[in-house]
């Protein structure tokens, strides 16, 4: 373990309390600790990089860490009546067949080599712009989101 694959974790410790948060009203709060566990996302890569530190470990755990947040704010999202459960069957659909796709083959025992590719890196900022996006308009907008998604 190295302060990369740590910094992956404190991502993933982060999604509980992101979930509590909005369950509980808190949407400041809620928005503070996303666009952290955002910047984890970003930050856990690049030290990586920097210092020549990148594991397999790494290489497995930052893409999973990714899916669990995403598909948490979208769900939980949903529940909230916060976005519609179309773009979240569609978002969280996806990410669920390539995170049980990565751990079935890791599992057995295949020799799993995930090298990010500029698209999946593109859609999963985009998919963290959405869920800050509807975070911030929860927060700011005097409408809230309700009549962005749903007029």
């Amino acid at each position: 373990m190295n302060l990369p694959n740590y910094i992956t974790l404190f991502r993933v410790v982060l999604i509980p309390f992101f979930i509590n948060l909005m369950i509980y009203g808190y949407y400041q709060e809620a928005l503070g600790v996303f666009v952290l566990a955002g910047v984890t996302d970003a930050l856990d890569g690049m030290i990586a990089r920097l210092t020549k530190s990148q594991t397999e470990l790494g290489a497995f755990l930052d893409p999973i860490a990714d899916k669990l947040l995403i598909i948490s704010a979208f769900v939980t999202l949903v529940l909230l009546d916060k976005l519609p459960v179309w773009l979240s069957i569609i978002v969280v659909s996806r990410d669920v067949i390539l995170v049980l796709g990565s751990i079935l083959l890791y599992v057995t025992g295949h020799n799993l080599k995930v090298r990010p590719s500029i698209i999946g890196k593109t859609t999963t900022v985009l998919q963290l712009m959405v869920v800050t996006l509807v975070l911030v308009l929860i927060n700011y907008h005097p409408k809230g989101i309700e009549h962005v998604f749903m007029p």
